[in-house]
Order: structure tokens, then C-alpha cells, then sequence
């Protein structure tokens, strides 16, 4: 069927559905496929259920859903991340059963397969690594910077509402129709509508689109945010760390995105329109696709991980009580690795057919981009020596990553030579090689991140034995399931190979999949801590608003902080300004007048661009133009009705902001100071005893 022959409901029909495959032909494949679709839909109904019962779709819609505080925001993008971790999660374990079912076809048939493997990598890189680094970072970078709120609370809210129906179209993917075969890249040919006329491509092309948009507005949303909100006194060689690395990625998402976005229209004119951009025939290259998707790609890895840095860096330092050692330096590593993130992405396709010199060229710029990230090493050992370290969550994840990530690192440096890429460049070495880098580098960061601000956000500190077996799971996990893939990778072993014949790759095949069973147990034992944090929170609580002995603004002010963040704009005098003030006792000031405060009113019009644009993409996946055309207009109406809303403001009058911080005050000299050997006991309410032991 063709675009111009598609029906009322486009193409469409009840073939769509898993059930009809697993009627005709009941086998394995059908049975998983389903269980997928099964697993959605009962999830879809049990969330719906428990709001129902519980009575929160009134709460939900007037507390969170229309809300423009940059921490819930920031909250919804990481439960959004967290759900579609435990698919990407449970794709990866279903891969790796498969290669470990011996010699043969095992269970699932290819085109499953493929479809598992691009899913599985469009869904963490897009919806999981990227909305969860933007989580963390609307909820830290304007606590930070002494800021109430973002630049533009109400992009921010459309950016979240973008991401979050893209992500949808991933979810609807496994009830209706299927997704792309053609990887989480989408290279054409295998996502041209010669090769792959059915929907799988379309899915994946309209999800890339629409969470690009929003992806692009948060990086905008957040540059502004730094470079205009910051607190008085608060150059930018007073920045924290973390802030360095969140505008670095910034700029990054705003020069890198829209390459992505043109790559992924351009294959919608080839395969909507007949045009001829990426085919074989009438003038089309599909060399031009690699270099657009690229010019993306590789940014995007420090994108990621660019954050994970600065998170490390803040909890380096704060858990070993000093300051940051080499920041000038680490500042520099870091805008130096965001400029020569554009000058490497041709390593991606070494084993296209370049000349000898342009390989050269390459590769030496990705030797050199290892070298910034080597001083970053260093700098952080640096800190740690000498320091009074204490083992915490935050701490394990941080030593695990820097244990772990130098040998993803090295193996990169190995990949930057063109002839041993041309090699093990189609093999699961570079499979280990990027799940090196990645998980150790983003996800361990993002882990240790969600533990580290957890107190902040919520007021109670999560459970630390719950927190430690967690660390202890990720970390074998990761070993077991992507270690082996290094030596299979070397023998020769192709990536994205449903079934095997060489024996020998069996062994490391079976420690892989225990592996992933330990990864599946490391994703549930962060629902256990969660549960058993919430059940016992009495006994961890910290309302004060400091359990960590932190160094920087947002540990000084309440957890959870209000919806203001700061009663009075505090004044930076230093790069770790409330360290200081606590060591100059001047850390929990009482303002001599309060003003009143301007913050945006909730508005429902990011929650209503997410549904419609939900349903705009699913119109266009499955060719129902009435219904895109429809859609388009009502997005269109919706924008225009908001723009004319000019109620936009809600005061907090400085009665209400004087009664509020000076009870807090209150409790702040009410409470008994702890040291760090009582950091994880319950006595610990938030205010840190100054820890002065350390050398700094």
C-alpha cells in the first residue's frame, strides 16, 4: 500500500495487532512479542487504577502535570527515565538469552532481534541517558547558581512534554505495529521504504523529530538560564563544576541536534514524499546520512557524559571534604573536550572507504580528545588523596566509575587507530567498548546523582544498605554481562547477530546473560531501596537541608526547598560559597526584609502538546492524514490560545516568605549538628558539622 492508496484509518487494520501473530502462529517469538505488548498495557491500567482509587488525577494534574518548577519538572523527566530504563533494561536481557541459547535460531526470530537491538539502543540513548541528565539538571543547576527558576519555566515544560510523547511512540510501537529493524543509527538502505516499507522506520523517524525539538529548547533553555540567572558574585570561574559541564552539553545539544533532526526529515522526504536523499538511485548518497547522524553522534556521547563528569566532581569533593583539586584545569578539559567532540565523528565509519590520510586525520583527533579526560582522572584522584573520604553511595558509584571507565576509555583509544578499528569495528568488542563507556561513565554518574539529591528534593535521606547492594549489583552486572563481549569481539564475533556457529563463544555468551540477570536484579533492588526509603523515612528525614556536609547553594537551603528555592538572592563571595560560610560561621543568615516573589502560574499547555503530539506522530506513522491535518490545526489553536493568556504571574507575598523561611531558621538552631561518622544514622536532621580534619 502506498501513501496515496491508504484508507479512512490509513494502513491501519487488526493485523497490527501482537495477538493476530501469536494466533495464527503460536511459537516463542509470538510469545515474548506479546508478553512486551502485555507488560504496557497492564501497566498502562494499573496506573490508571491506583490514581483512581487513591484519588490523584487531581493532585497529579494540579501539583505536577501543569506545573512549571523546575524541580518537579526535573523529577518527571527522571520517573519518566527510571520506566523506560526497565524496558531498555529487559530488552537488553532478552538479547543477550538469545545469543546465549547456543548454535542455532534460539527463540526469537531475526527480524525480532533486530527490532530488540534498535529499540533497546534508541531508548537509552534518547530516552533514558538523555531525559534523565536533563532531570538532574533542572532540578541542581538553578539551586546552584542561586536561581528561582530556569530562563523559561514554560519551554521547560513543553520540552518535558515533547520528550515524553516521543518516548510514548516507543511504548505504542510494542501494542501496535512493530519498530525499525534498522538500529538505533537508522542508516538507509535498511530504513528506506524499499527495504522496510512498513511502519518500524516511521516510528522511530517521528520520535526522533519531535524529542529532538524538545531536546534543542531545554539546551537553549538551559545556556540562558546560566548565563543570565546567576547569583550575584557569581563569575563564572565561581561556577560549580557541575554548571561547566551542563553548558558545555548545552552548546553541545544546540550545535549537534539539528543535524539529527534534518537527518531524520530527510529520510520522512525519501520515504513520504519519493524523494531520493539516501537511495542507490536518482542522485541519492547514503554517505550523506552518516556524516549528518554523526555530526550528532559523537557529540552526543560527551553530551552524556559531560554531566556525569561534573557530577562526580561535586561528589568527589564533597565526600572527601575538600575542594575541588585542579578546577582551572578541569574547566579547561571540559570546554576542550566539547570543541573536539565535533572533530571526530568520521571514527564512526573508518570501514567506509575514506583515504588513508582522512583515517589518519580522525584518528589522531580521537586520541587526542582522551587526553582532557585523562586530566579529569587525575584531578579527581588528586582530590580524593589526602581527603577524609567517606564511603558513601554517591562515593561507591564514583570509584566504580573511575575503576571502570579508564578501561572503556583506553579501549577507545585502541578503536581511534584505523586499522585495528577496520578489524573489531563490526564485532561486540565495540559493543563493550561503549557500554564502557556509557554505563560506568553516564548511568553510575546519573545513579550516584539520584542518590546524592535525593535528600534535597524529597527531605529523607534514601536507604544506604538498600543503596550499597544496588553499587555492588550495576557493578558485576556491568563486568559479567559486557567484559566477555571484549574477548568474543577479538575472536570475531559479529554485533547484532541473532544466532552463532562457533562454539567457542559460548562461554562468554552464558557469563553475559547471567550478567544481565544481575543488571534485572540491580534495576529492581532501585525499586527495593525506594520502597523500603519511603517506608522508613521517619528515621532518615533531614528538613534542615544539609546531610552531606555539602559545599555548594543548594545545600542550604530547605529540603524540600520551596517553590522559590531562595527567600533572599544569596550573595557569592567564593567558588564553594556555603562551605565557607559554614566554616565562617555565617552559613544560615536571617535577611533584614523580605521582598515578594514573582513565579510563574501552573499552564496546562505543555501537558496538552504532549497528547497532541502523541497522537500527530501515531497519525503520520500509520498515513491517517485527516487526523495529522486535524492535529496540526488544534497544536496551532493551542499555541495562539496560550499566547493570549496574560495571567502568567503568581505573587508570594513577603508576609508568606518571612513566616516560612524563619521557621525554618527556627529549626535549623534547634537541631544538633552531626559529623560525618554520624552521617548515615538517624540523628542526622540535615545540618553537617563542618568536617575540618581534611586536608585542603
Amino acid at each position: 500500500m502506498t501513501a496515496t492508496e491508504s484508507g479512512f484509518f490509513g494502513r491501519l487494520n487488526w493485523d497490527a495487532l501482537p495477538i493476530v501473530g501469536l494466533i495464527q502462529d503460536p511459537n516463542a517469538n509470538e510469545i515474548v512479542a506479546n508478553t512486551a505488548a502485555g507488560i504496557v498495557l497492564v501497566g498502562v491500567i494499573a496506573v490508571v487504577s491506583l490514581l483512581t482509587w487513591f484519588r490523584l488525577w487531581g493532585p497529579l494534574w494540579r501539583d505536577w502535570l501543569t506545573s512549571a518548577d523546575h524541580k518537579k519538572i526535573g523529577i518527571m523527566y527522571i520517573v519518566f527515565a527510571i520506566v523506560m530504563l526497565a524496558r531498555g533494561v529487559l530488552e537488553g536481557v532478552v538479547m543477550r538469552a538469545q545469543q546465549a541459547a547456543g548454535p542455532g535460531d534460539g527463540f526469537l526470530e531475526a527480524e525480532h532481534f533486530a527490532e530488540l537491538f534498535s529499540t533497546h539502543g534508541t531508548i537509552m540513548i534518547f530516552f533514558v541517558a538523555v531525559p534523565f541528565v536533563f532531570g538532574i539538571a533542572n532540578f541542581v543547576v538553578p539551586l546552584m547558581i542561586g536561581a528561582r527558576d530556569v530562563a523559561f519555566p514554560v519551554l521547560n515544560q513543553i520540552s518535558l512534554g515533547l520528550t515524553v510523547s516521543a518516548g510514548m511512540m516507543l511504548m505504542v510501537s510494542l501494542v501496535v505495529g512493530e519498530f525499525s529493524t534498522g538500529g538505533w543509527t537508522a542508516y538507509p538502505p535498511y530504513t528506506g521504504a524499499a527495504f522496510n516499507p512498513g511502519v518500524g522506520p516511521d516510528y522511530w523517524i517521528w520520535a526522533i523529530v519531535v524529542s529532538g525539538v524538545g531536546t534543542t529548547l531545554t539546551g537553549l533553555n538551559f545556556a540562558v538560564t546560566i548565563y543570565k540567572l546567576r547569583a550575584p558574585g557569581m563569575k563564572f570561574m565561581r561556577l560549580p563544576m557541575y554548571c561547566w559541564t551542563i553548558i558545555c552539553s548545552s552548546i553541545l545539544l544546540i550545535f549537534a541536534m539539528p543535524p539529527l533532526g534534518v537527518a531524520a526529515l530527510l529520510l520522512a522526504a525519501d520515504r513520504y514524499l519519493d524523494f531520493h536523499f539516501f537511495t542507490n538511485d536518482l542522485g541519492g548518497n547514503m554517505m550523506n546520512y552518516a556524516n549528518l547522524f554523526w555530526l550528532f553522534g559523537h557529540p552526543e556521547v560527551y553530551l552524556l557524559v559531560l554531566p556525569a563528569y561534573g557530577i562526580y566532581s561535586e561528589i568527589f569533593a564533597t565526600f572527601s571534604a575538600k575542594r575541588l583539586y585542579g578546577y582551572n584545569s578541569l574547566v579547561i578539559a571540559t570546554m576542550s573536550i566539547a570543541i573536539m567532540s565535533f572533530t571526530v565523528w568520521l571514527h564512526h565509519f573508518f570501514t567506509m572507504g575514506q583515504s588513508a590520510l582522512i583515517n589518519a586525520v580522525f584518528g589522531i583527533a580521537t586520541m587526542l580528545i582522551a587526553i582532557p579526560t585523562g586530566v579529569k582522572v587525575y584531578d579527581w584522584m588528586a582530590t580524593l588523596w589526602r581527603g577524609r573520604i567517606r564511603f558513601t553511595v554517591p562515593m561507591l558509584y564514583g570509584l566504580a566509575f573511575l575503576m571502570l571507565f579508564v578501561i572503556g576509555g583506553l579501549s577507545g583509544v585502541i578503536l581511534a587507530n584505523p586499522t585495528v578499528d577496520y578489524q573489531v569495528h563490526n564485532t561486540l568488542f565495540l559493543v563493550a567498548h561503549f557500554h564502557n563507556v556509557l554505563l560506568p561513565g553516564v548511568l553510575f554518574g546519573l545513579l550516584a546523582a539520584y542518590n546524592y539529591w535525593f535528600p534535597k528534593a524529597f527531605g529523607f535521606r534514601l536507604n544506604e544498605f538498600w543503596g550499597r547492594v544496588t553499587v555492588a549489583l550495576w557493578t558485576v552486572g556491568f563486568m559479567l554481562t559486557f567484559l566477555p563481549l571484549y574477548f568474543v569481539g577479538l575472536m570475531g564475533m559479529p554485533r547484532r547477530s541473532f544466532s552463532w556457529e562457533d562454539p567457542s563463544f559460548h562461554p562468554y555468551m552464558i557469563v553475559a546473560v547471567i550478567g544481565a540477570l544481575v543488571i534485572l536484579a540491580a534495576l529492581l533492588s532501585v525499586l527495593v531501596q525506594l520502597w523500603v526509603s519511603i517506608r522508613d523515612r521517619d528515621k532518615t528525614t533531614a528538613p534542615v537541608g544539609d546531610p552531606w556536609d555539602g559545599r555548594t547553594l543548594e545545600w542550604s537551603i530547605p529540603s524540600p526547598p520551596p517553590p522559590y528555592n531562595f527567600a533572599i538572592i544569596p550573595q557569592v563571595t567564593d567558588r564553594d560559597d556555603f562551605a565557607a560560610a559554614k566554616e565562617q560561621a555565617r552559613a544560615y543568615p536571617k535577611p533584614e526584609a523580605y521582598e515578594d516573589i514573582e513565579m510563574p502560574r501552573n499552564t496546562g499547555i505543555g501537558f496538552i502538546l504532549c497528547v497532541l503530539s502523541g497522537i500527530w506522530m501515531f497519525a503520520l506513522v500509520w498515513w491517517i492524514w485527516w487526523l495529522a491535518i486535524l492535529i496540526t490545526a488544534l497544536i496551532v489553536l493551542a499555541i495562539i490560545a496560550w499566547s493570549f493568556d496574560t495571567n502568567t504571574e503568581l505573587v508570594i507575598p513577603a508576609e508568606e516568605v518571612r513566616k516560612e523561611h524563619e521557621a525554618w531558621l527556627d529549626l535549623v538552631h534547634a537541631s544538633a549538628a552531626v559529623n560525618r561518622d554520624h552521617e548515615t544514622a538517624p540523628e542526622n536532621r540535615g545540618l553537617a558539622r563542618p568536617d575540618l580534619e581534611a586536608v585542603t
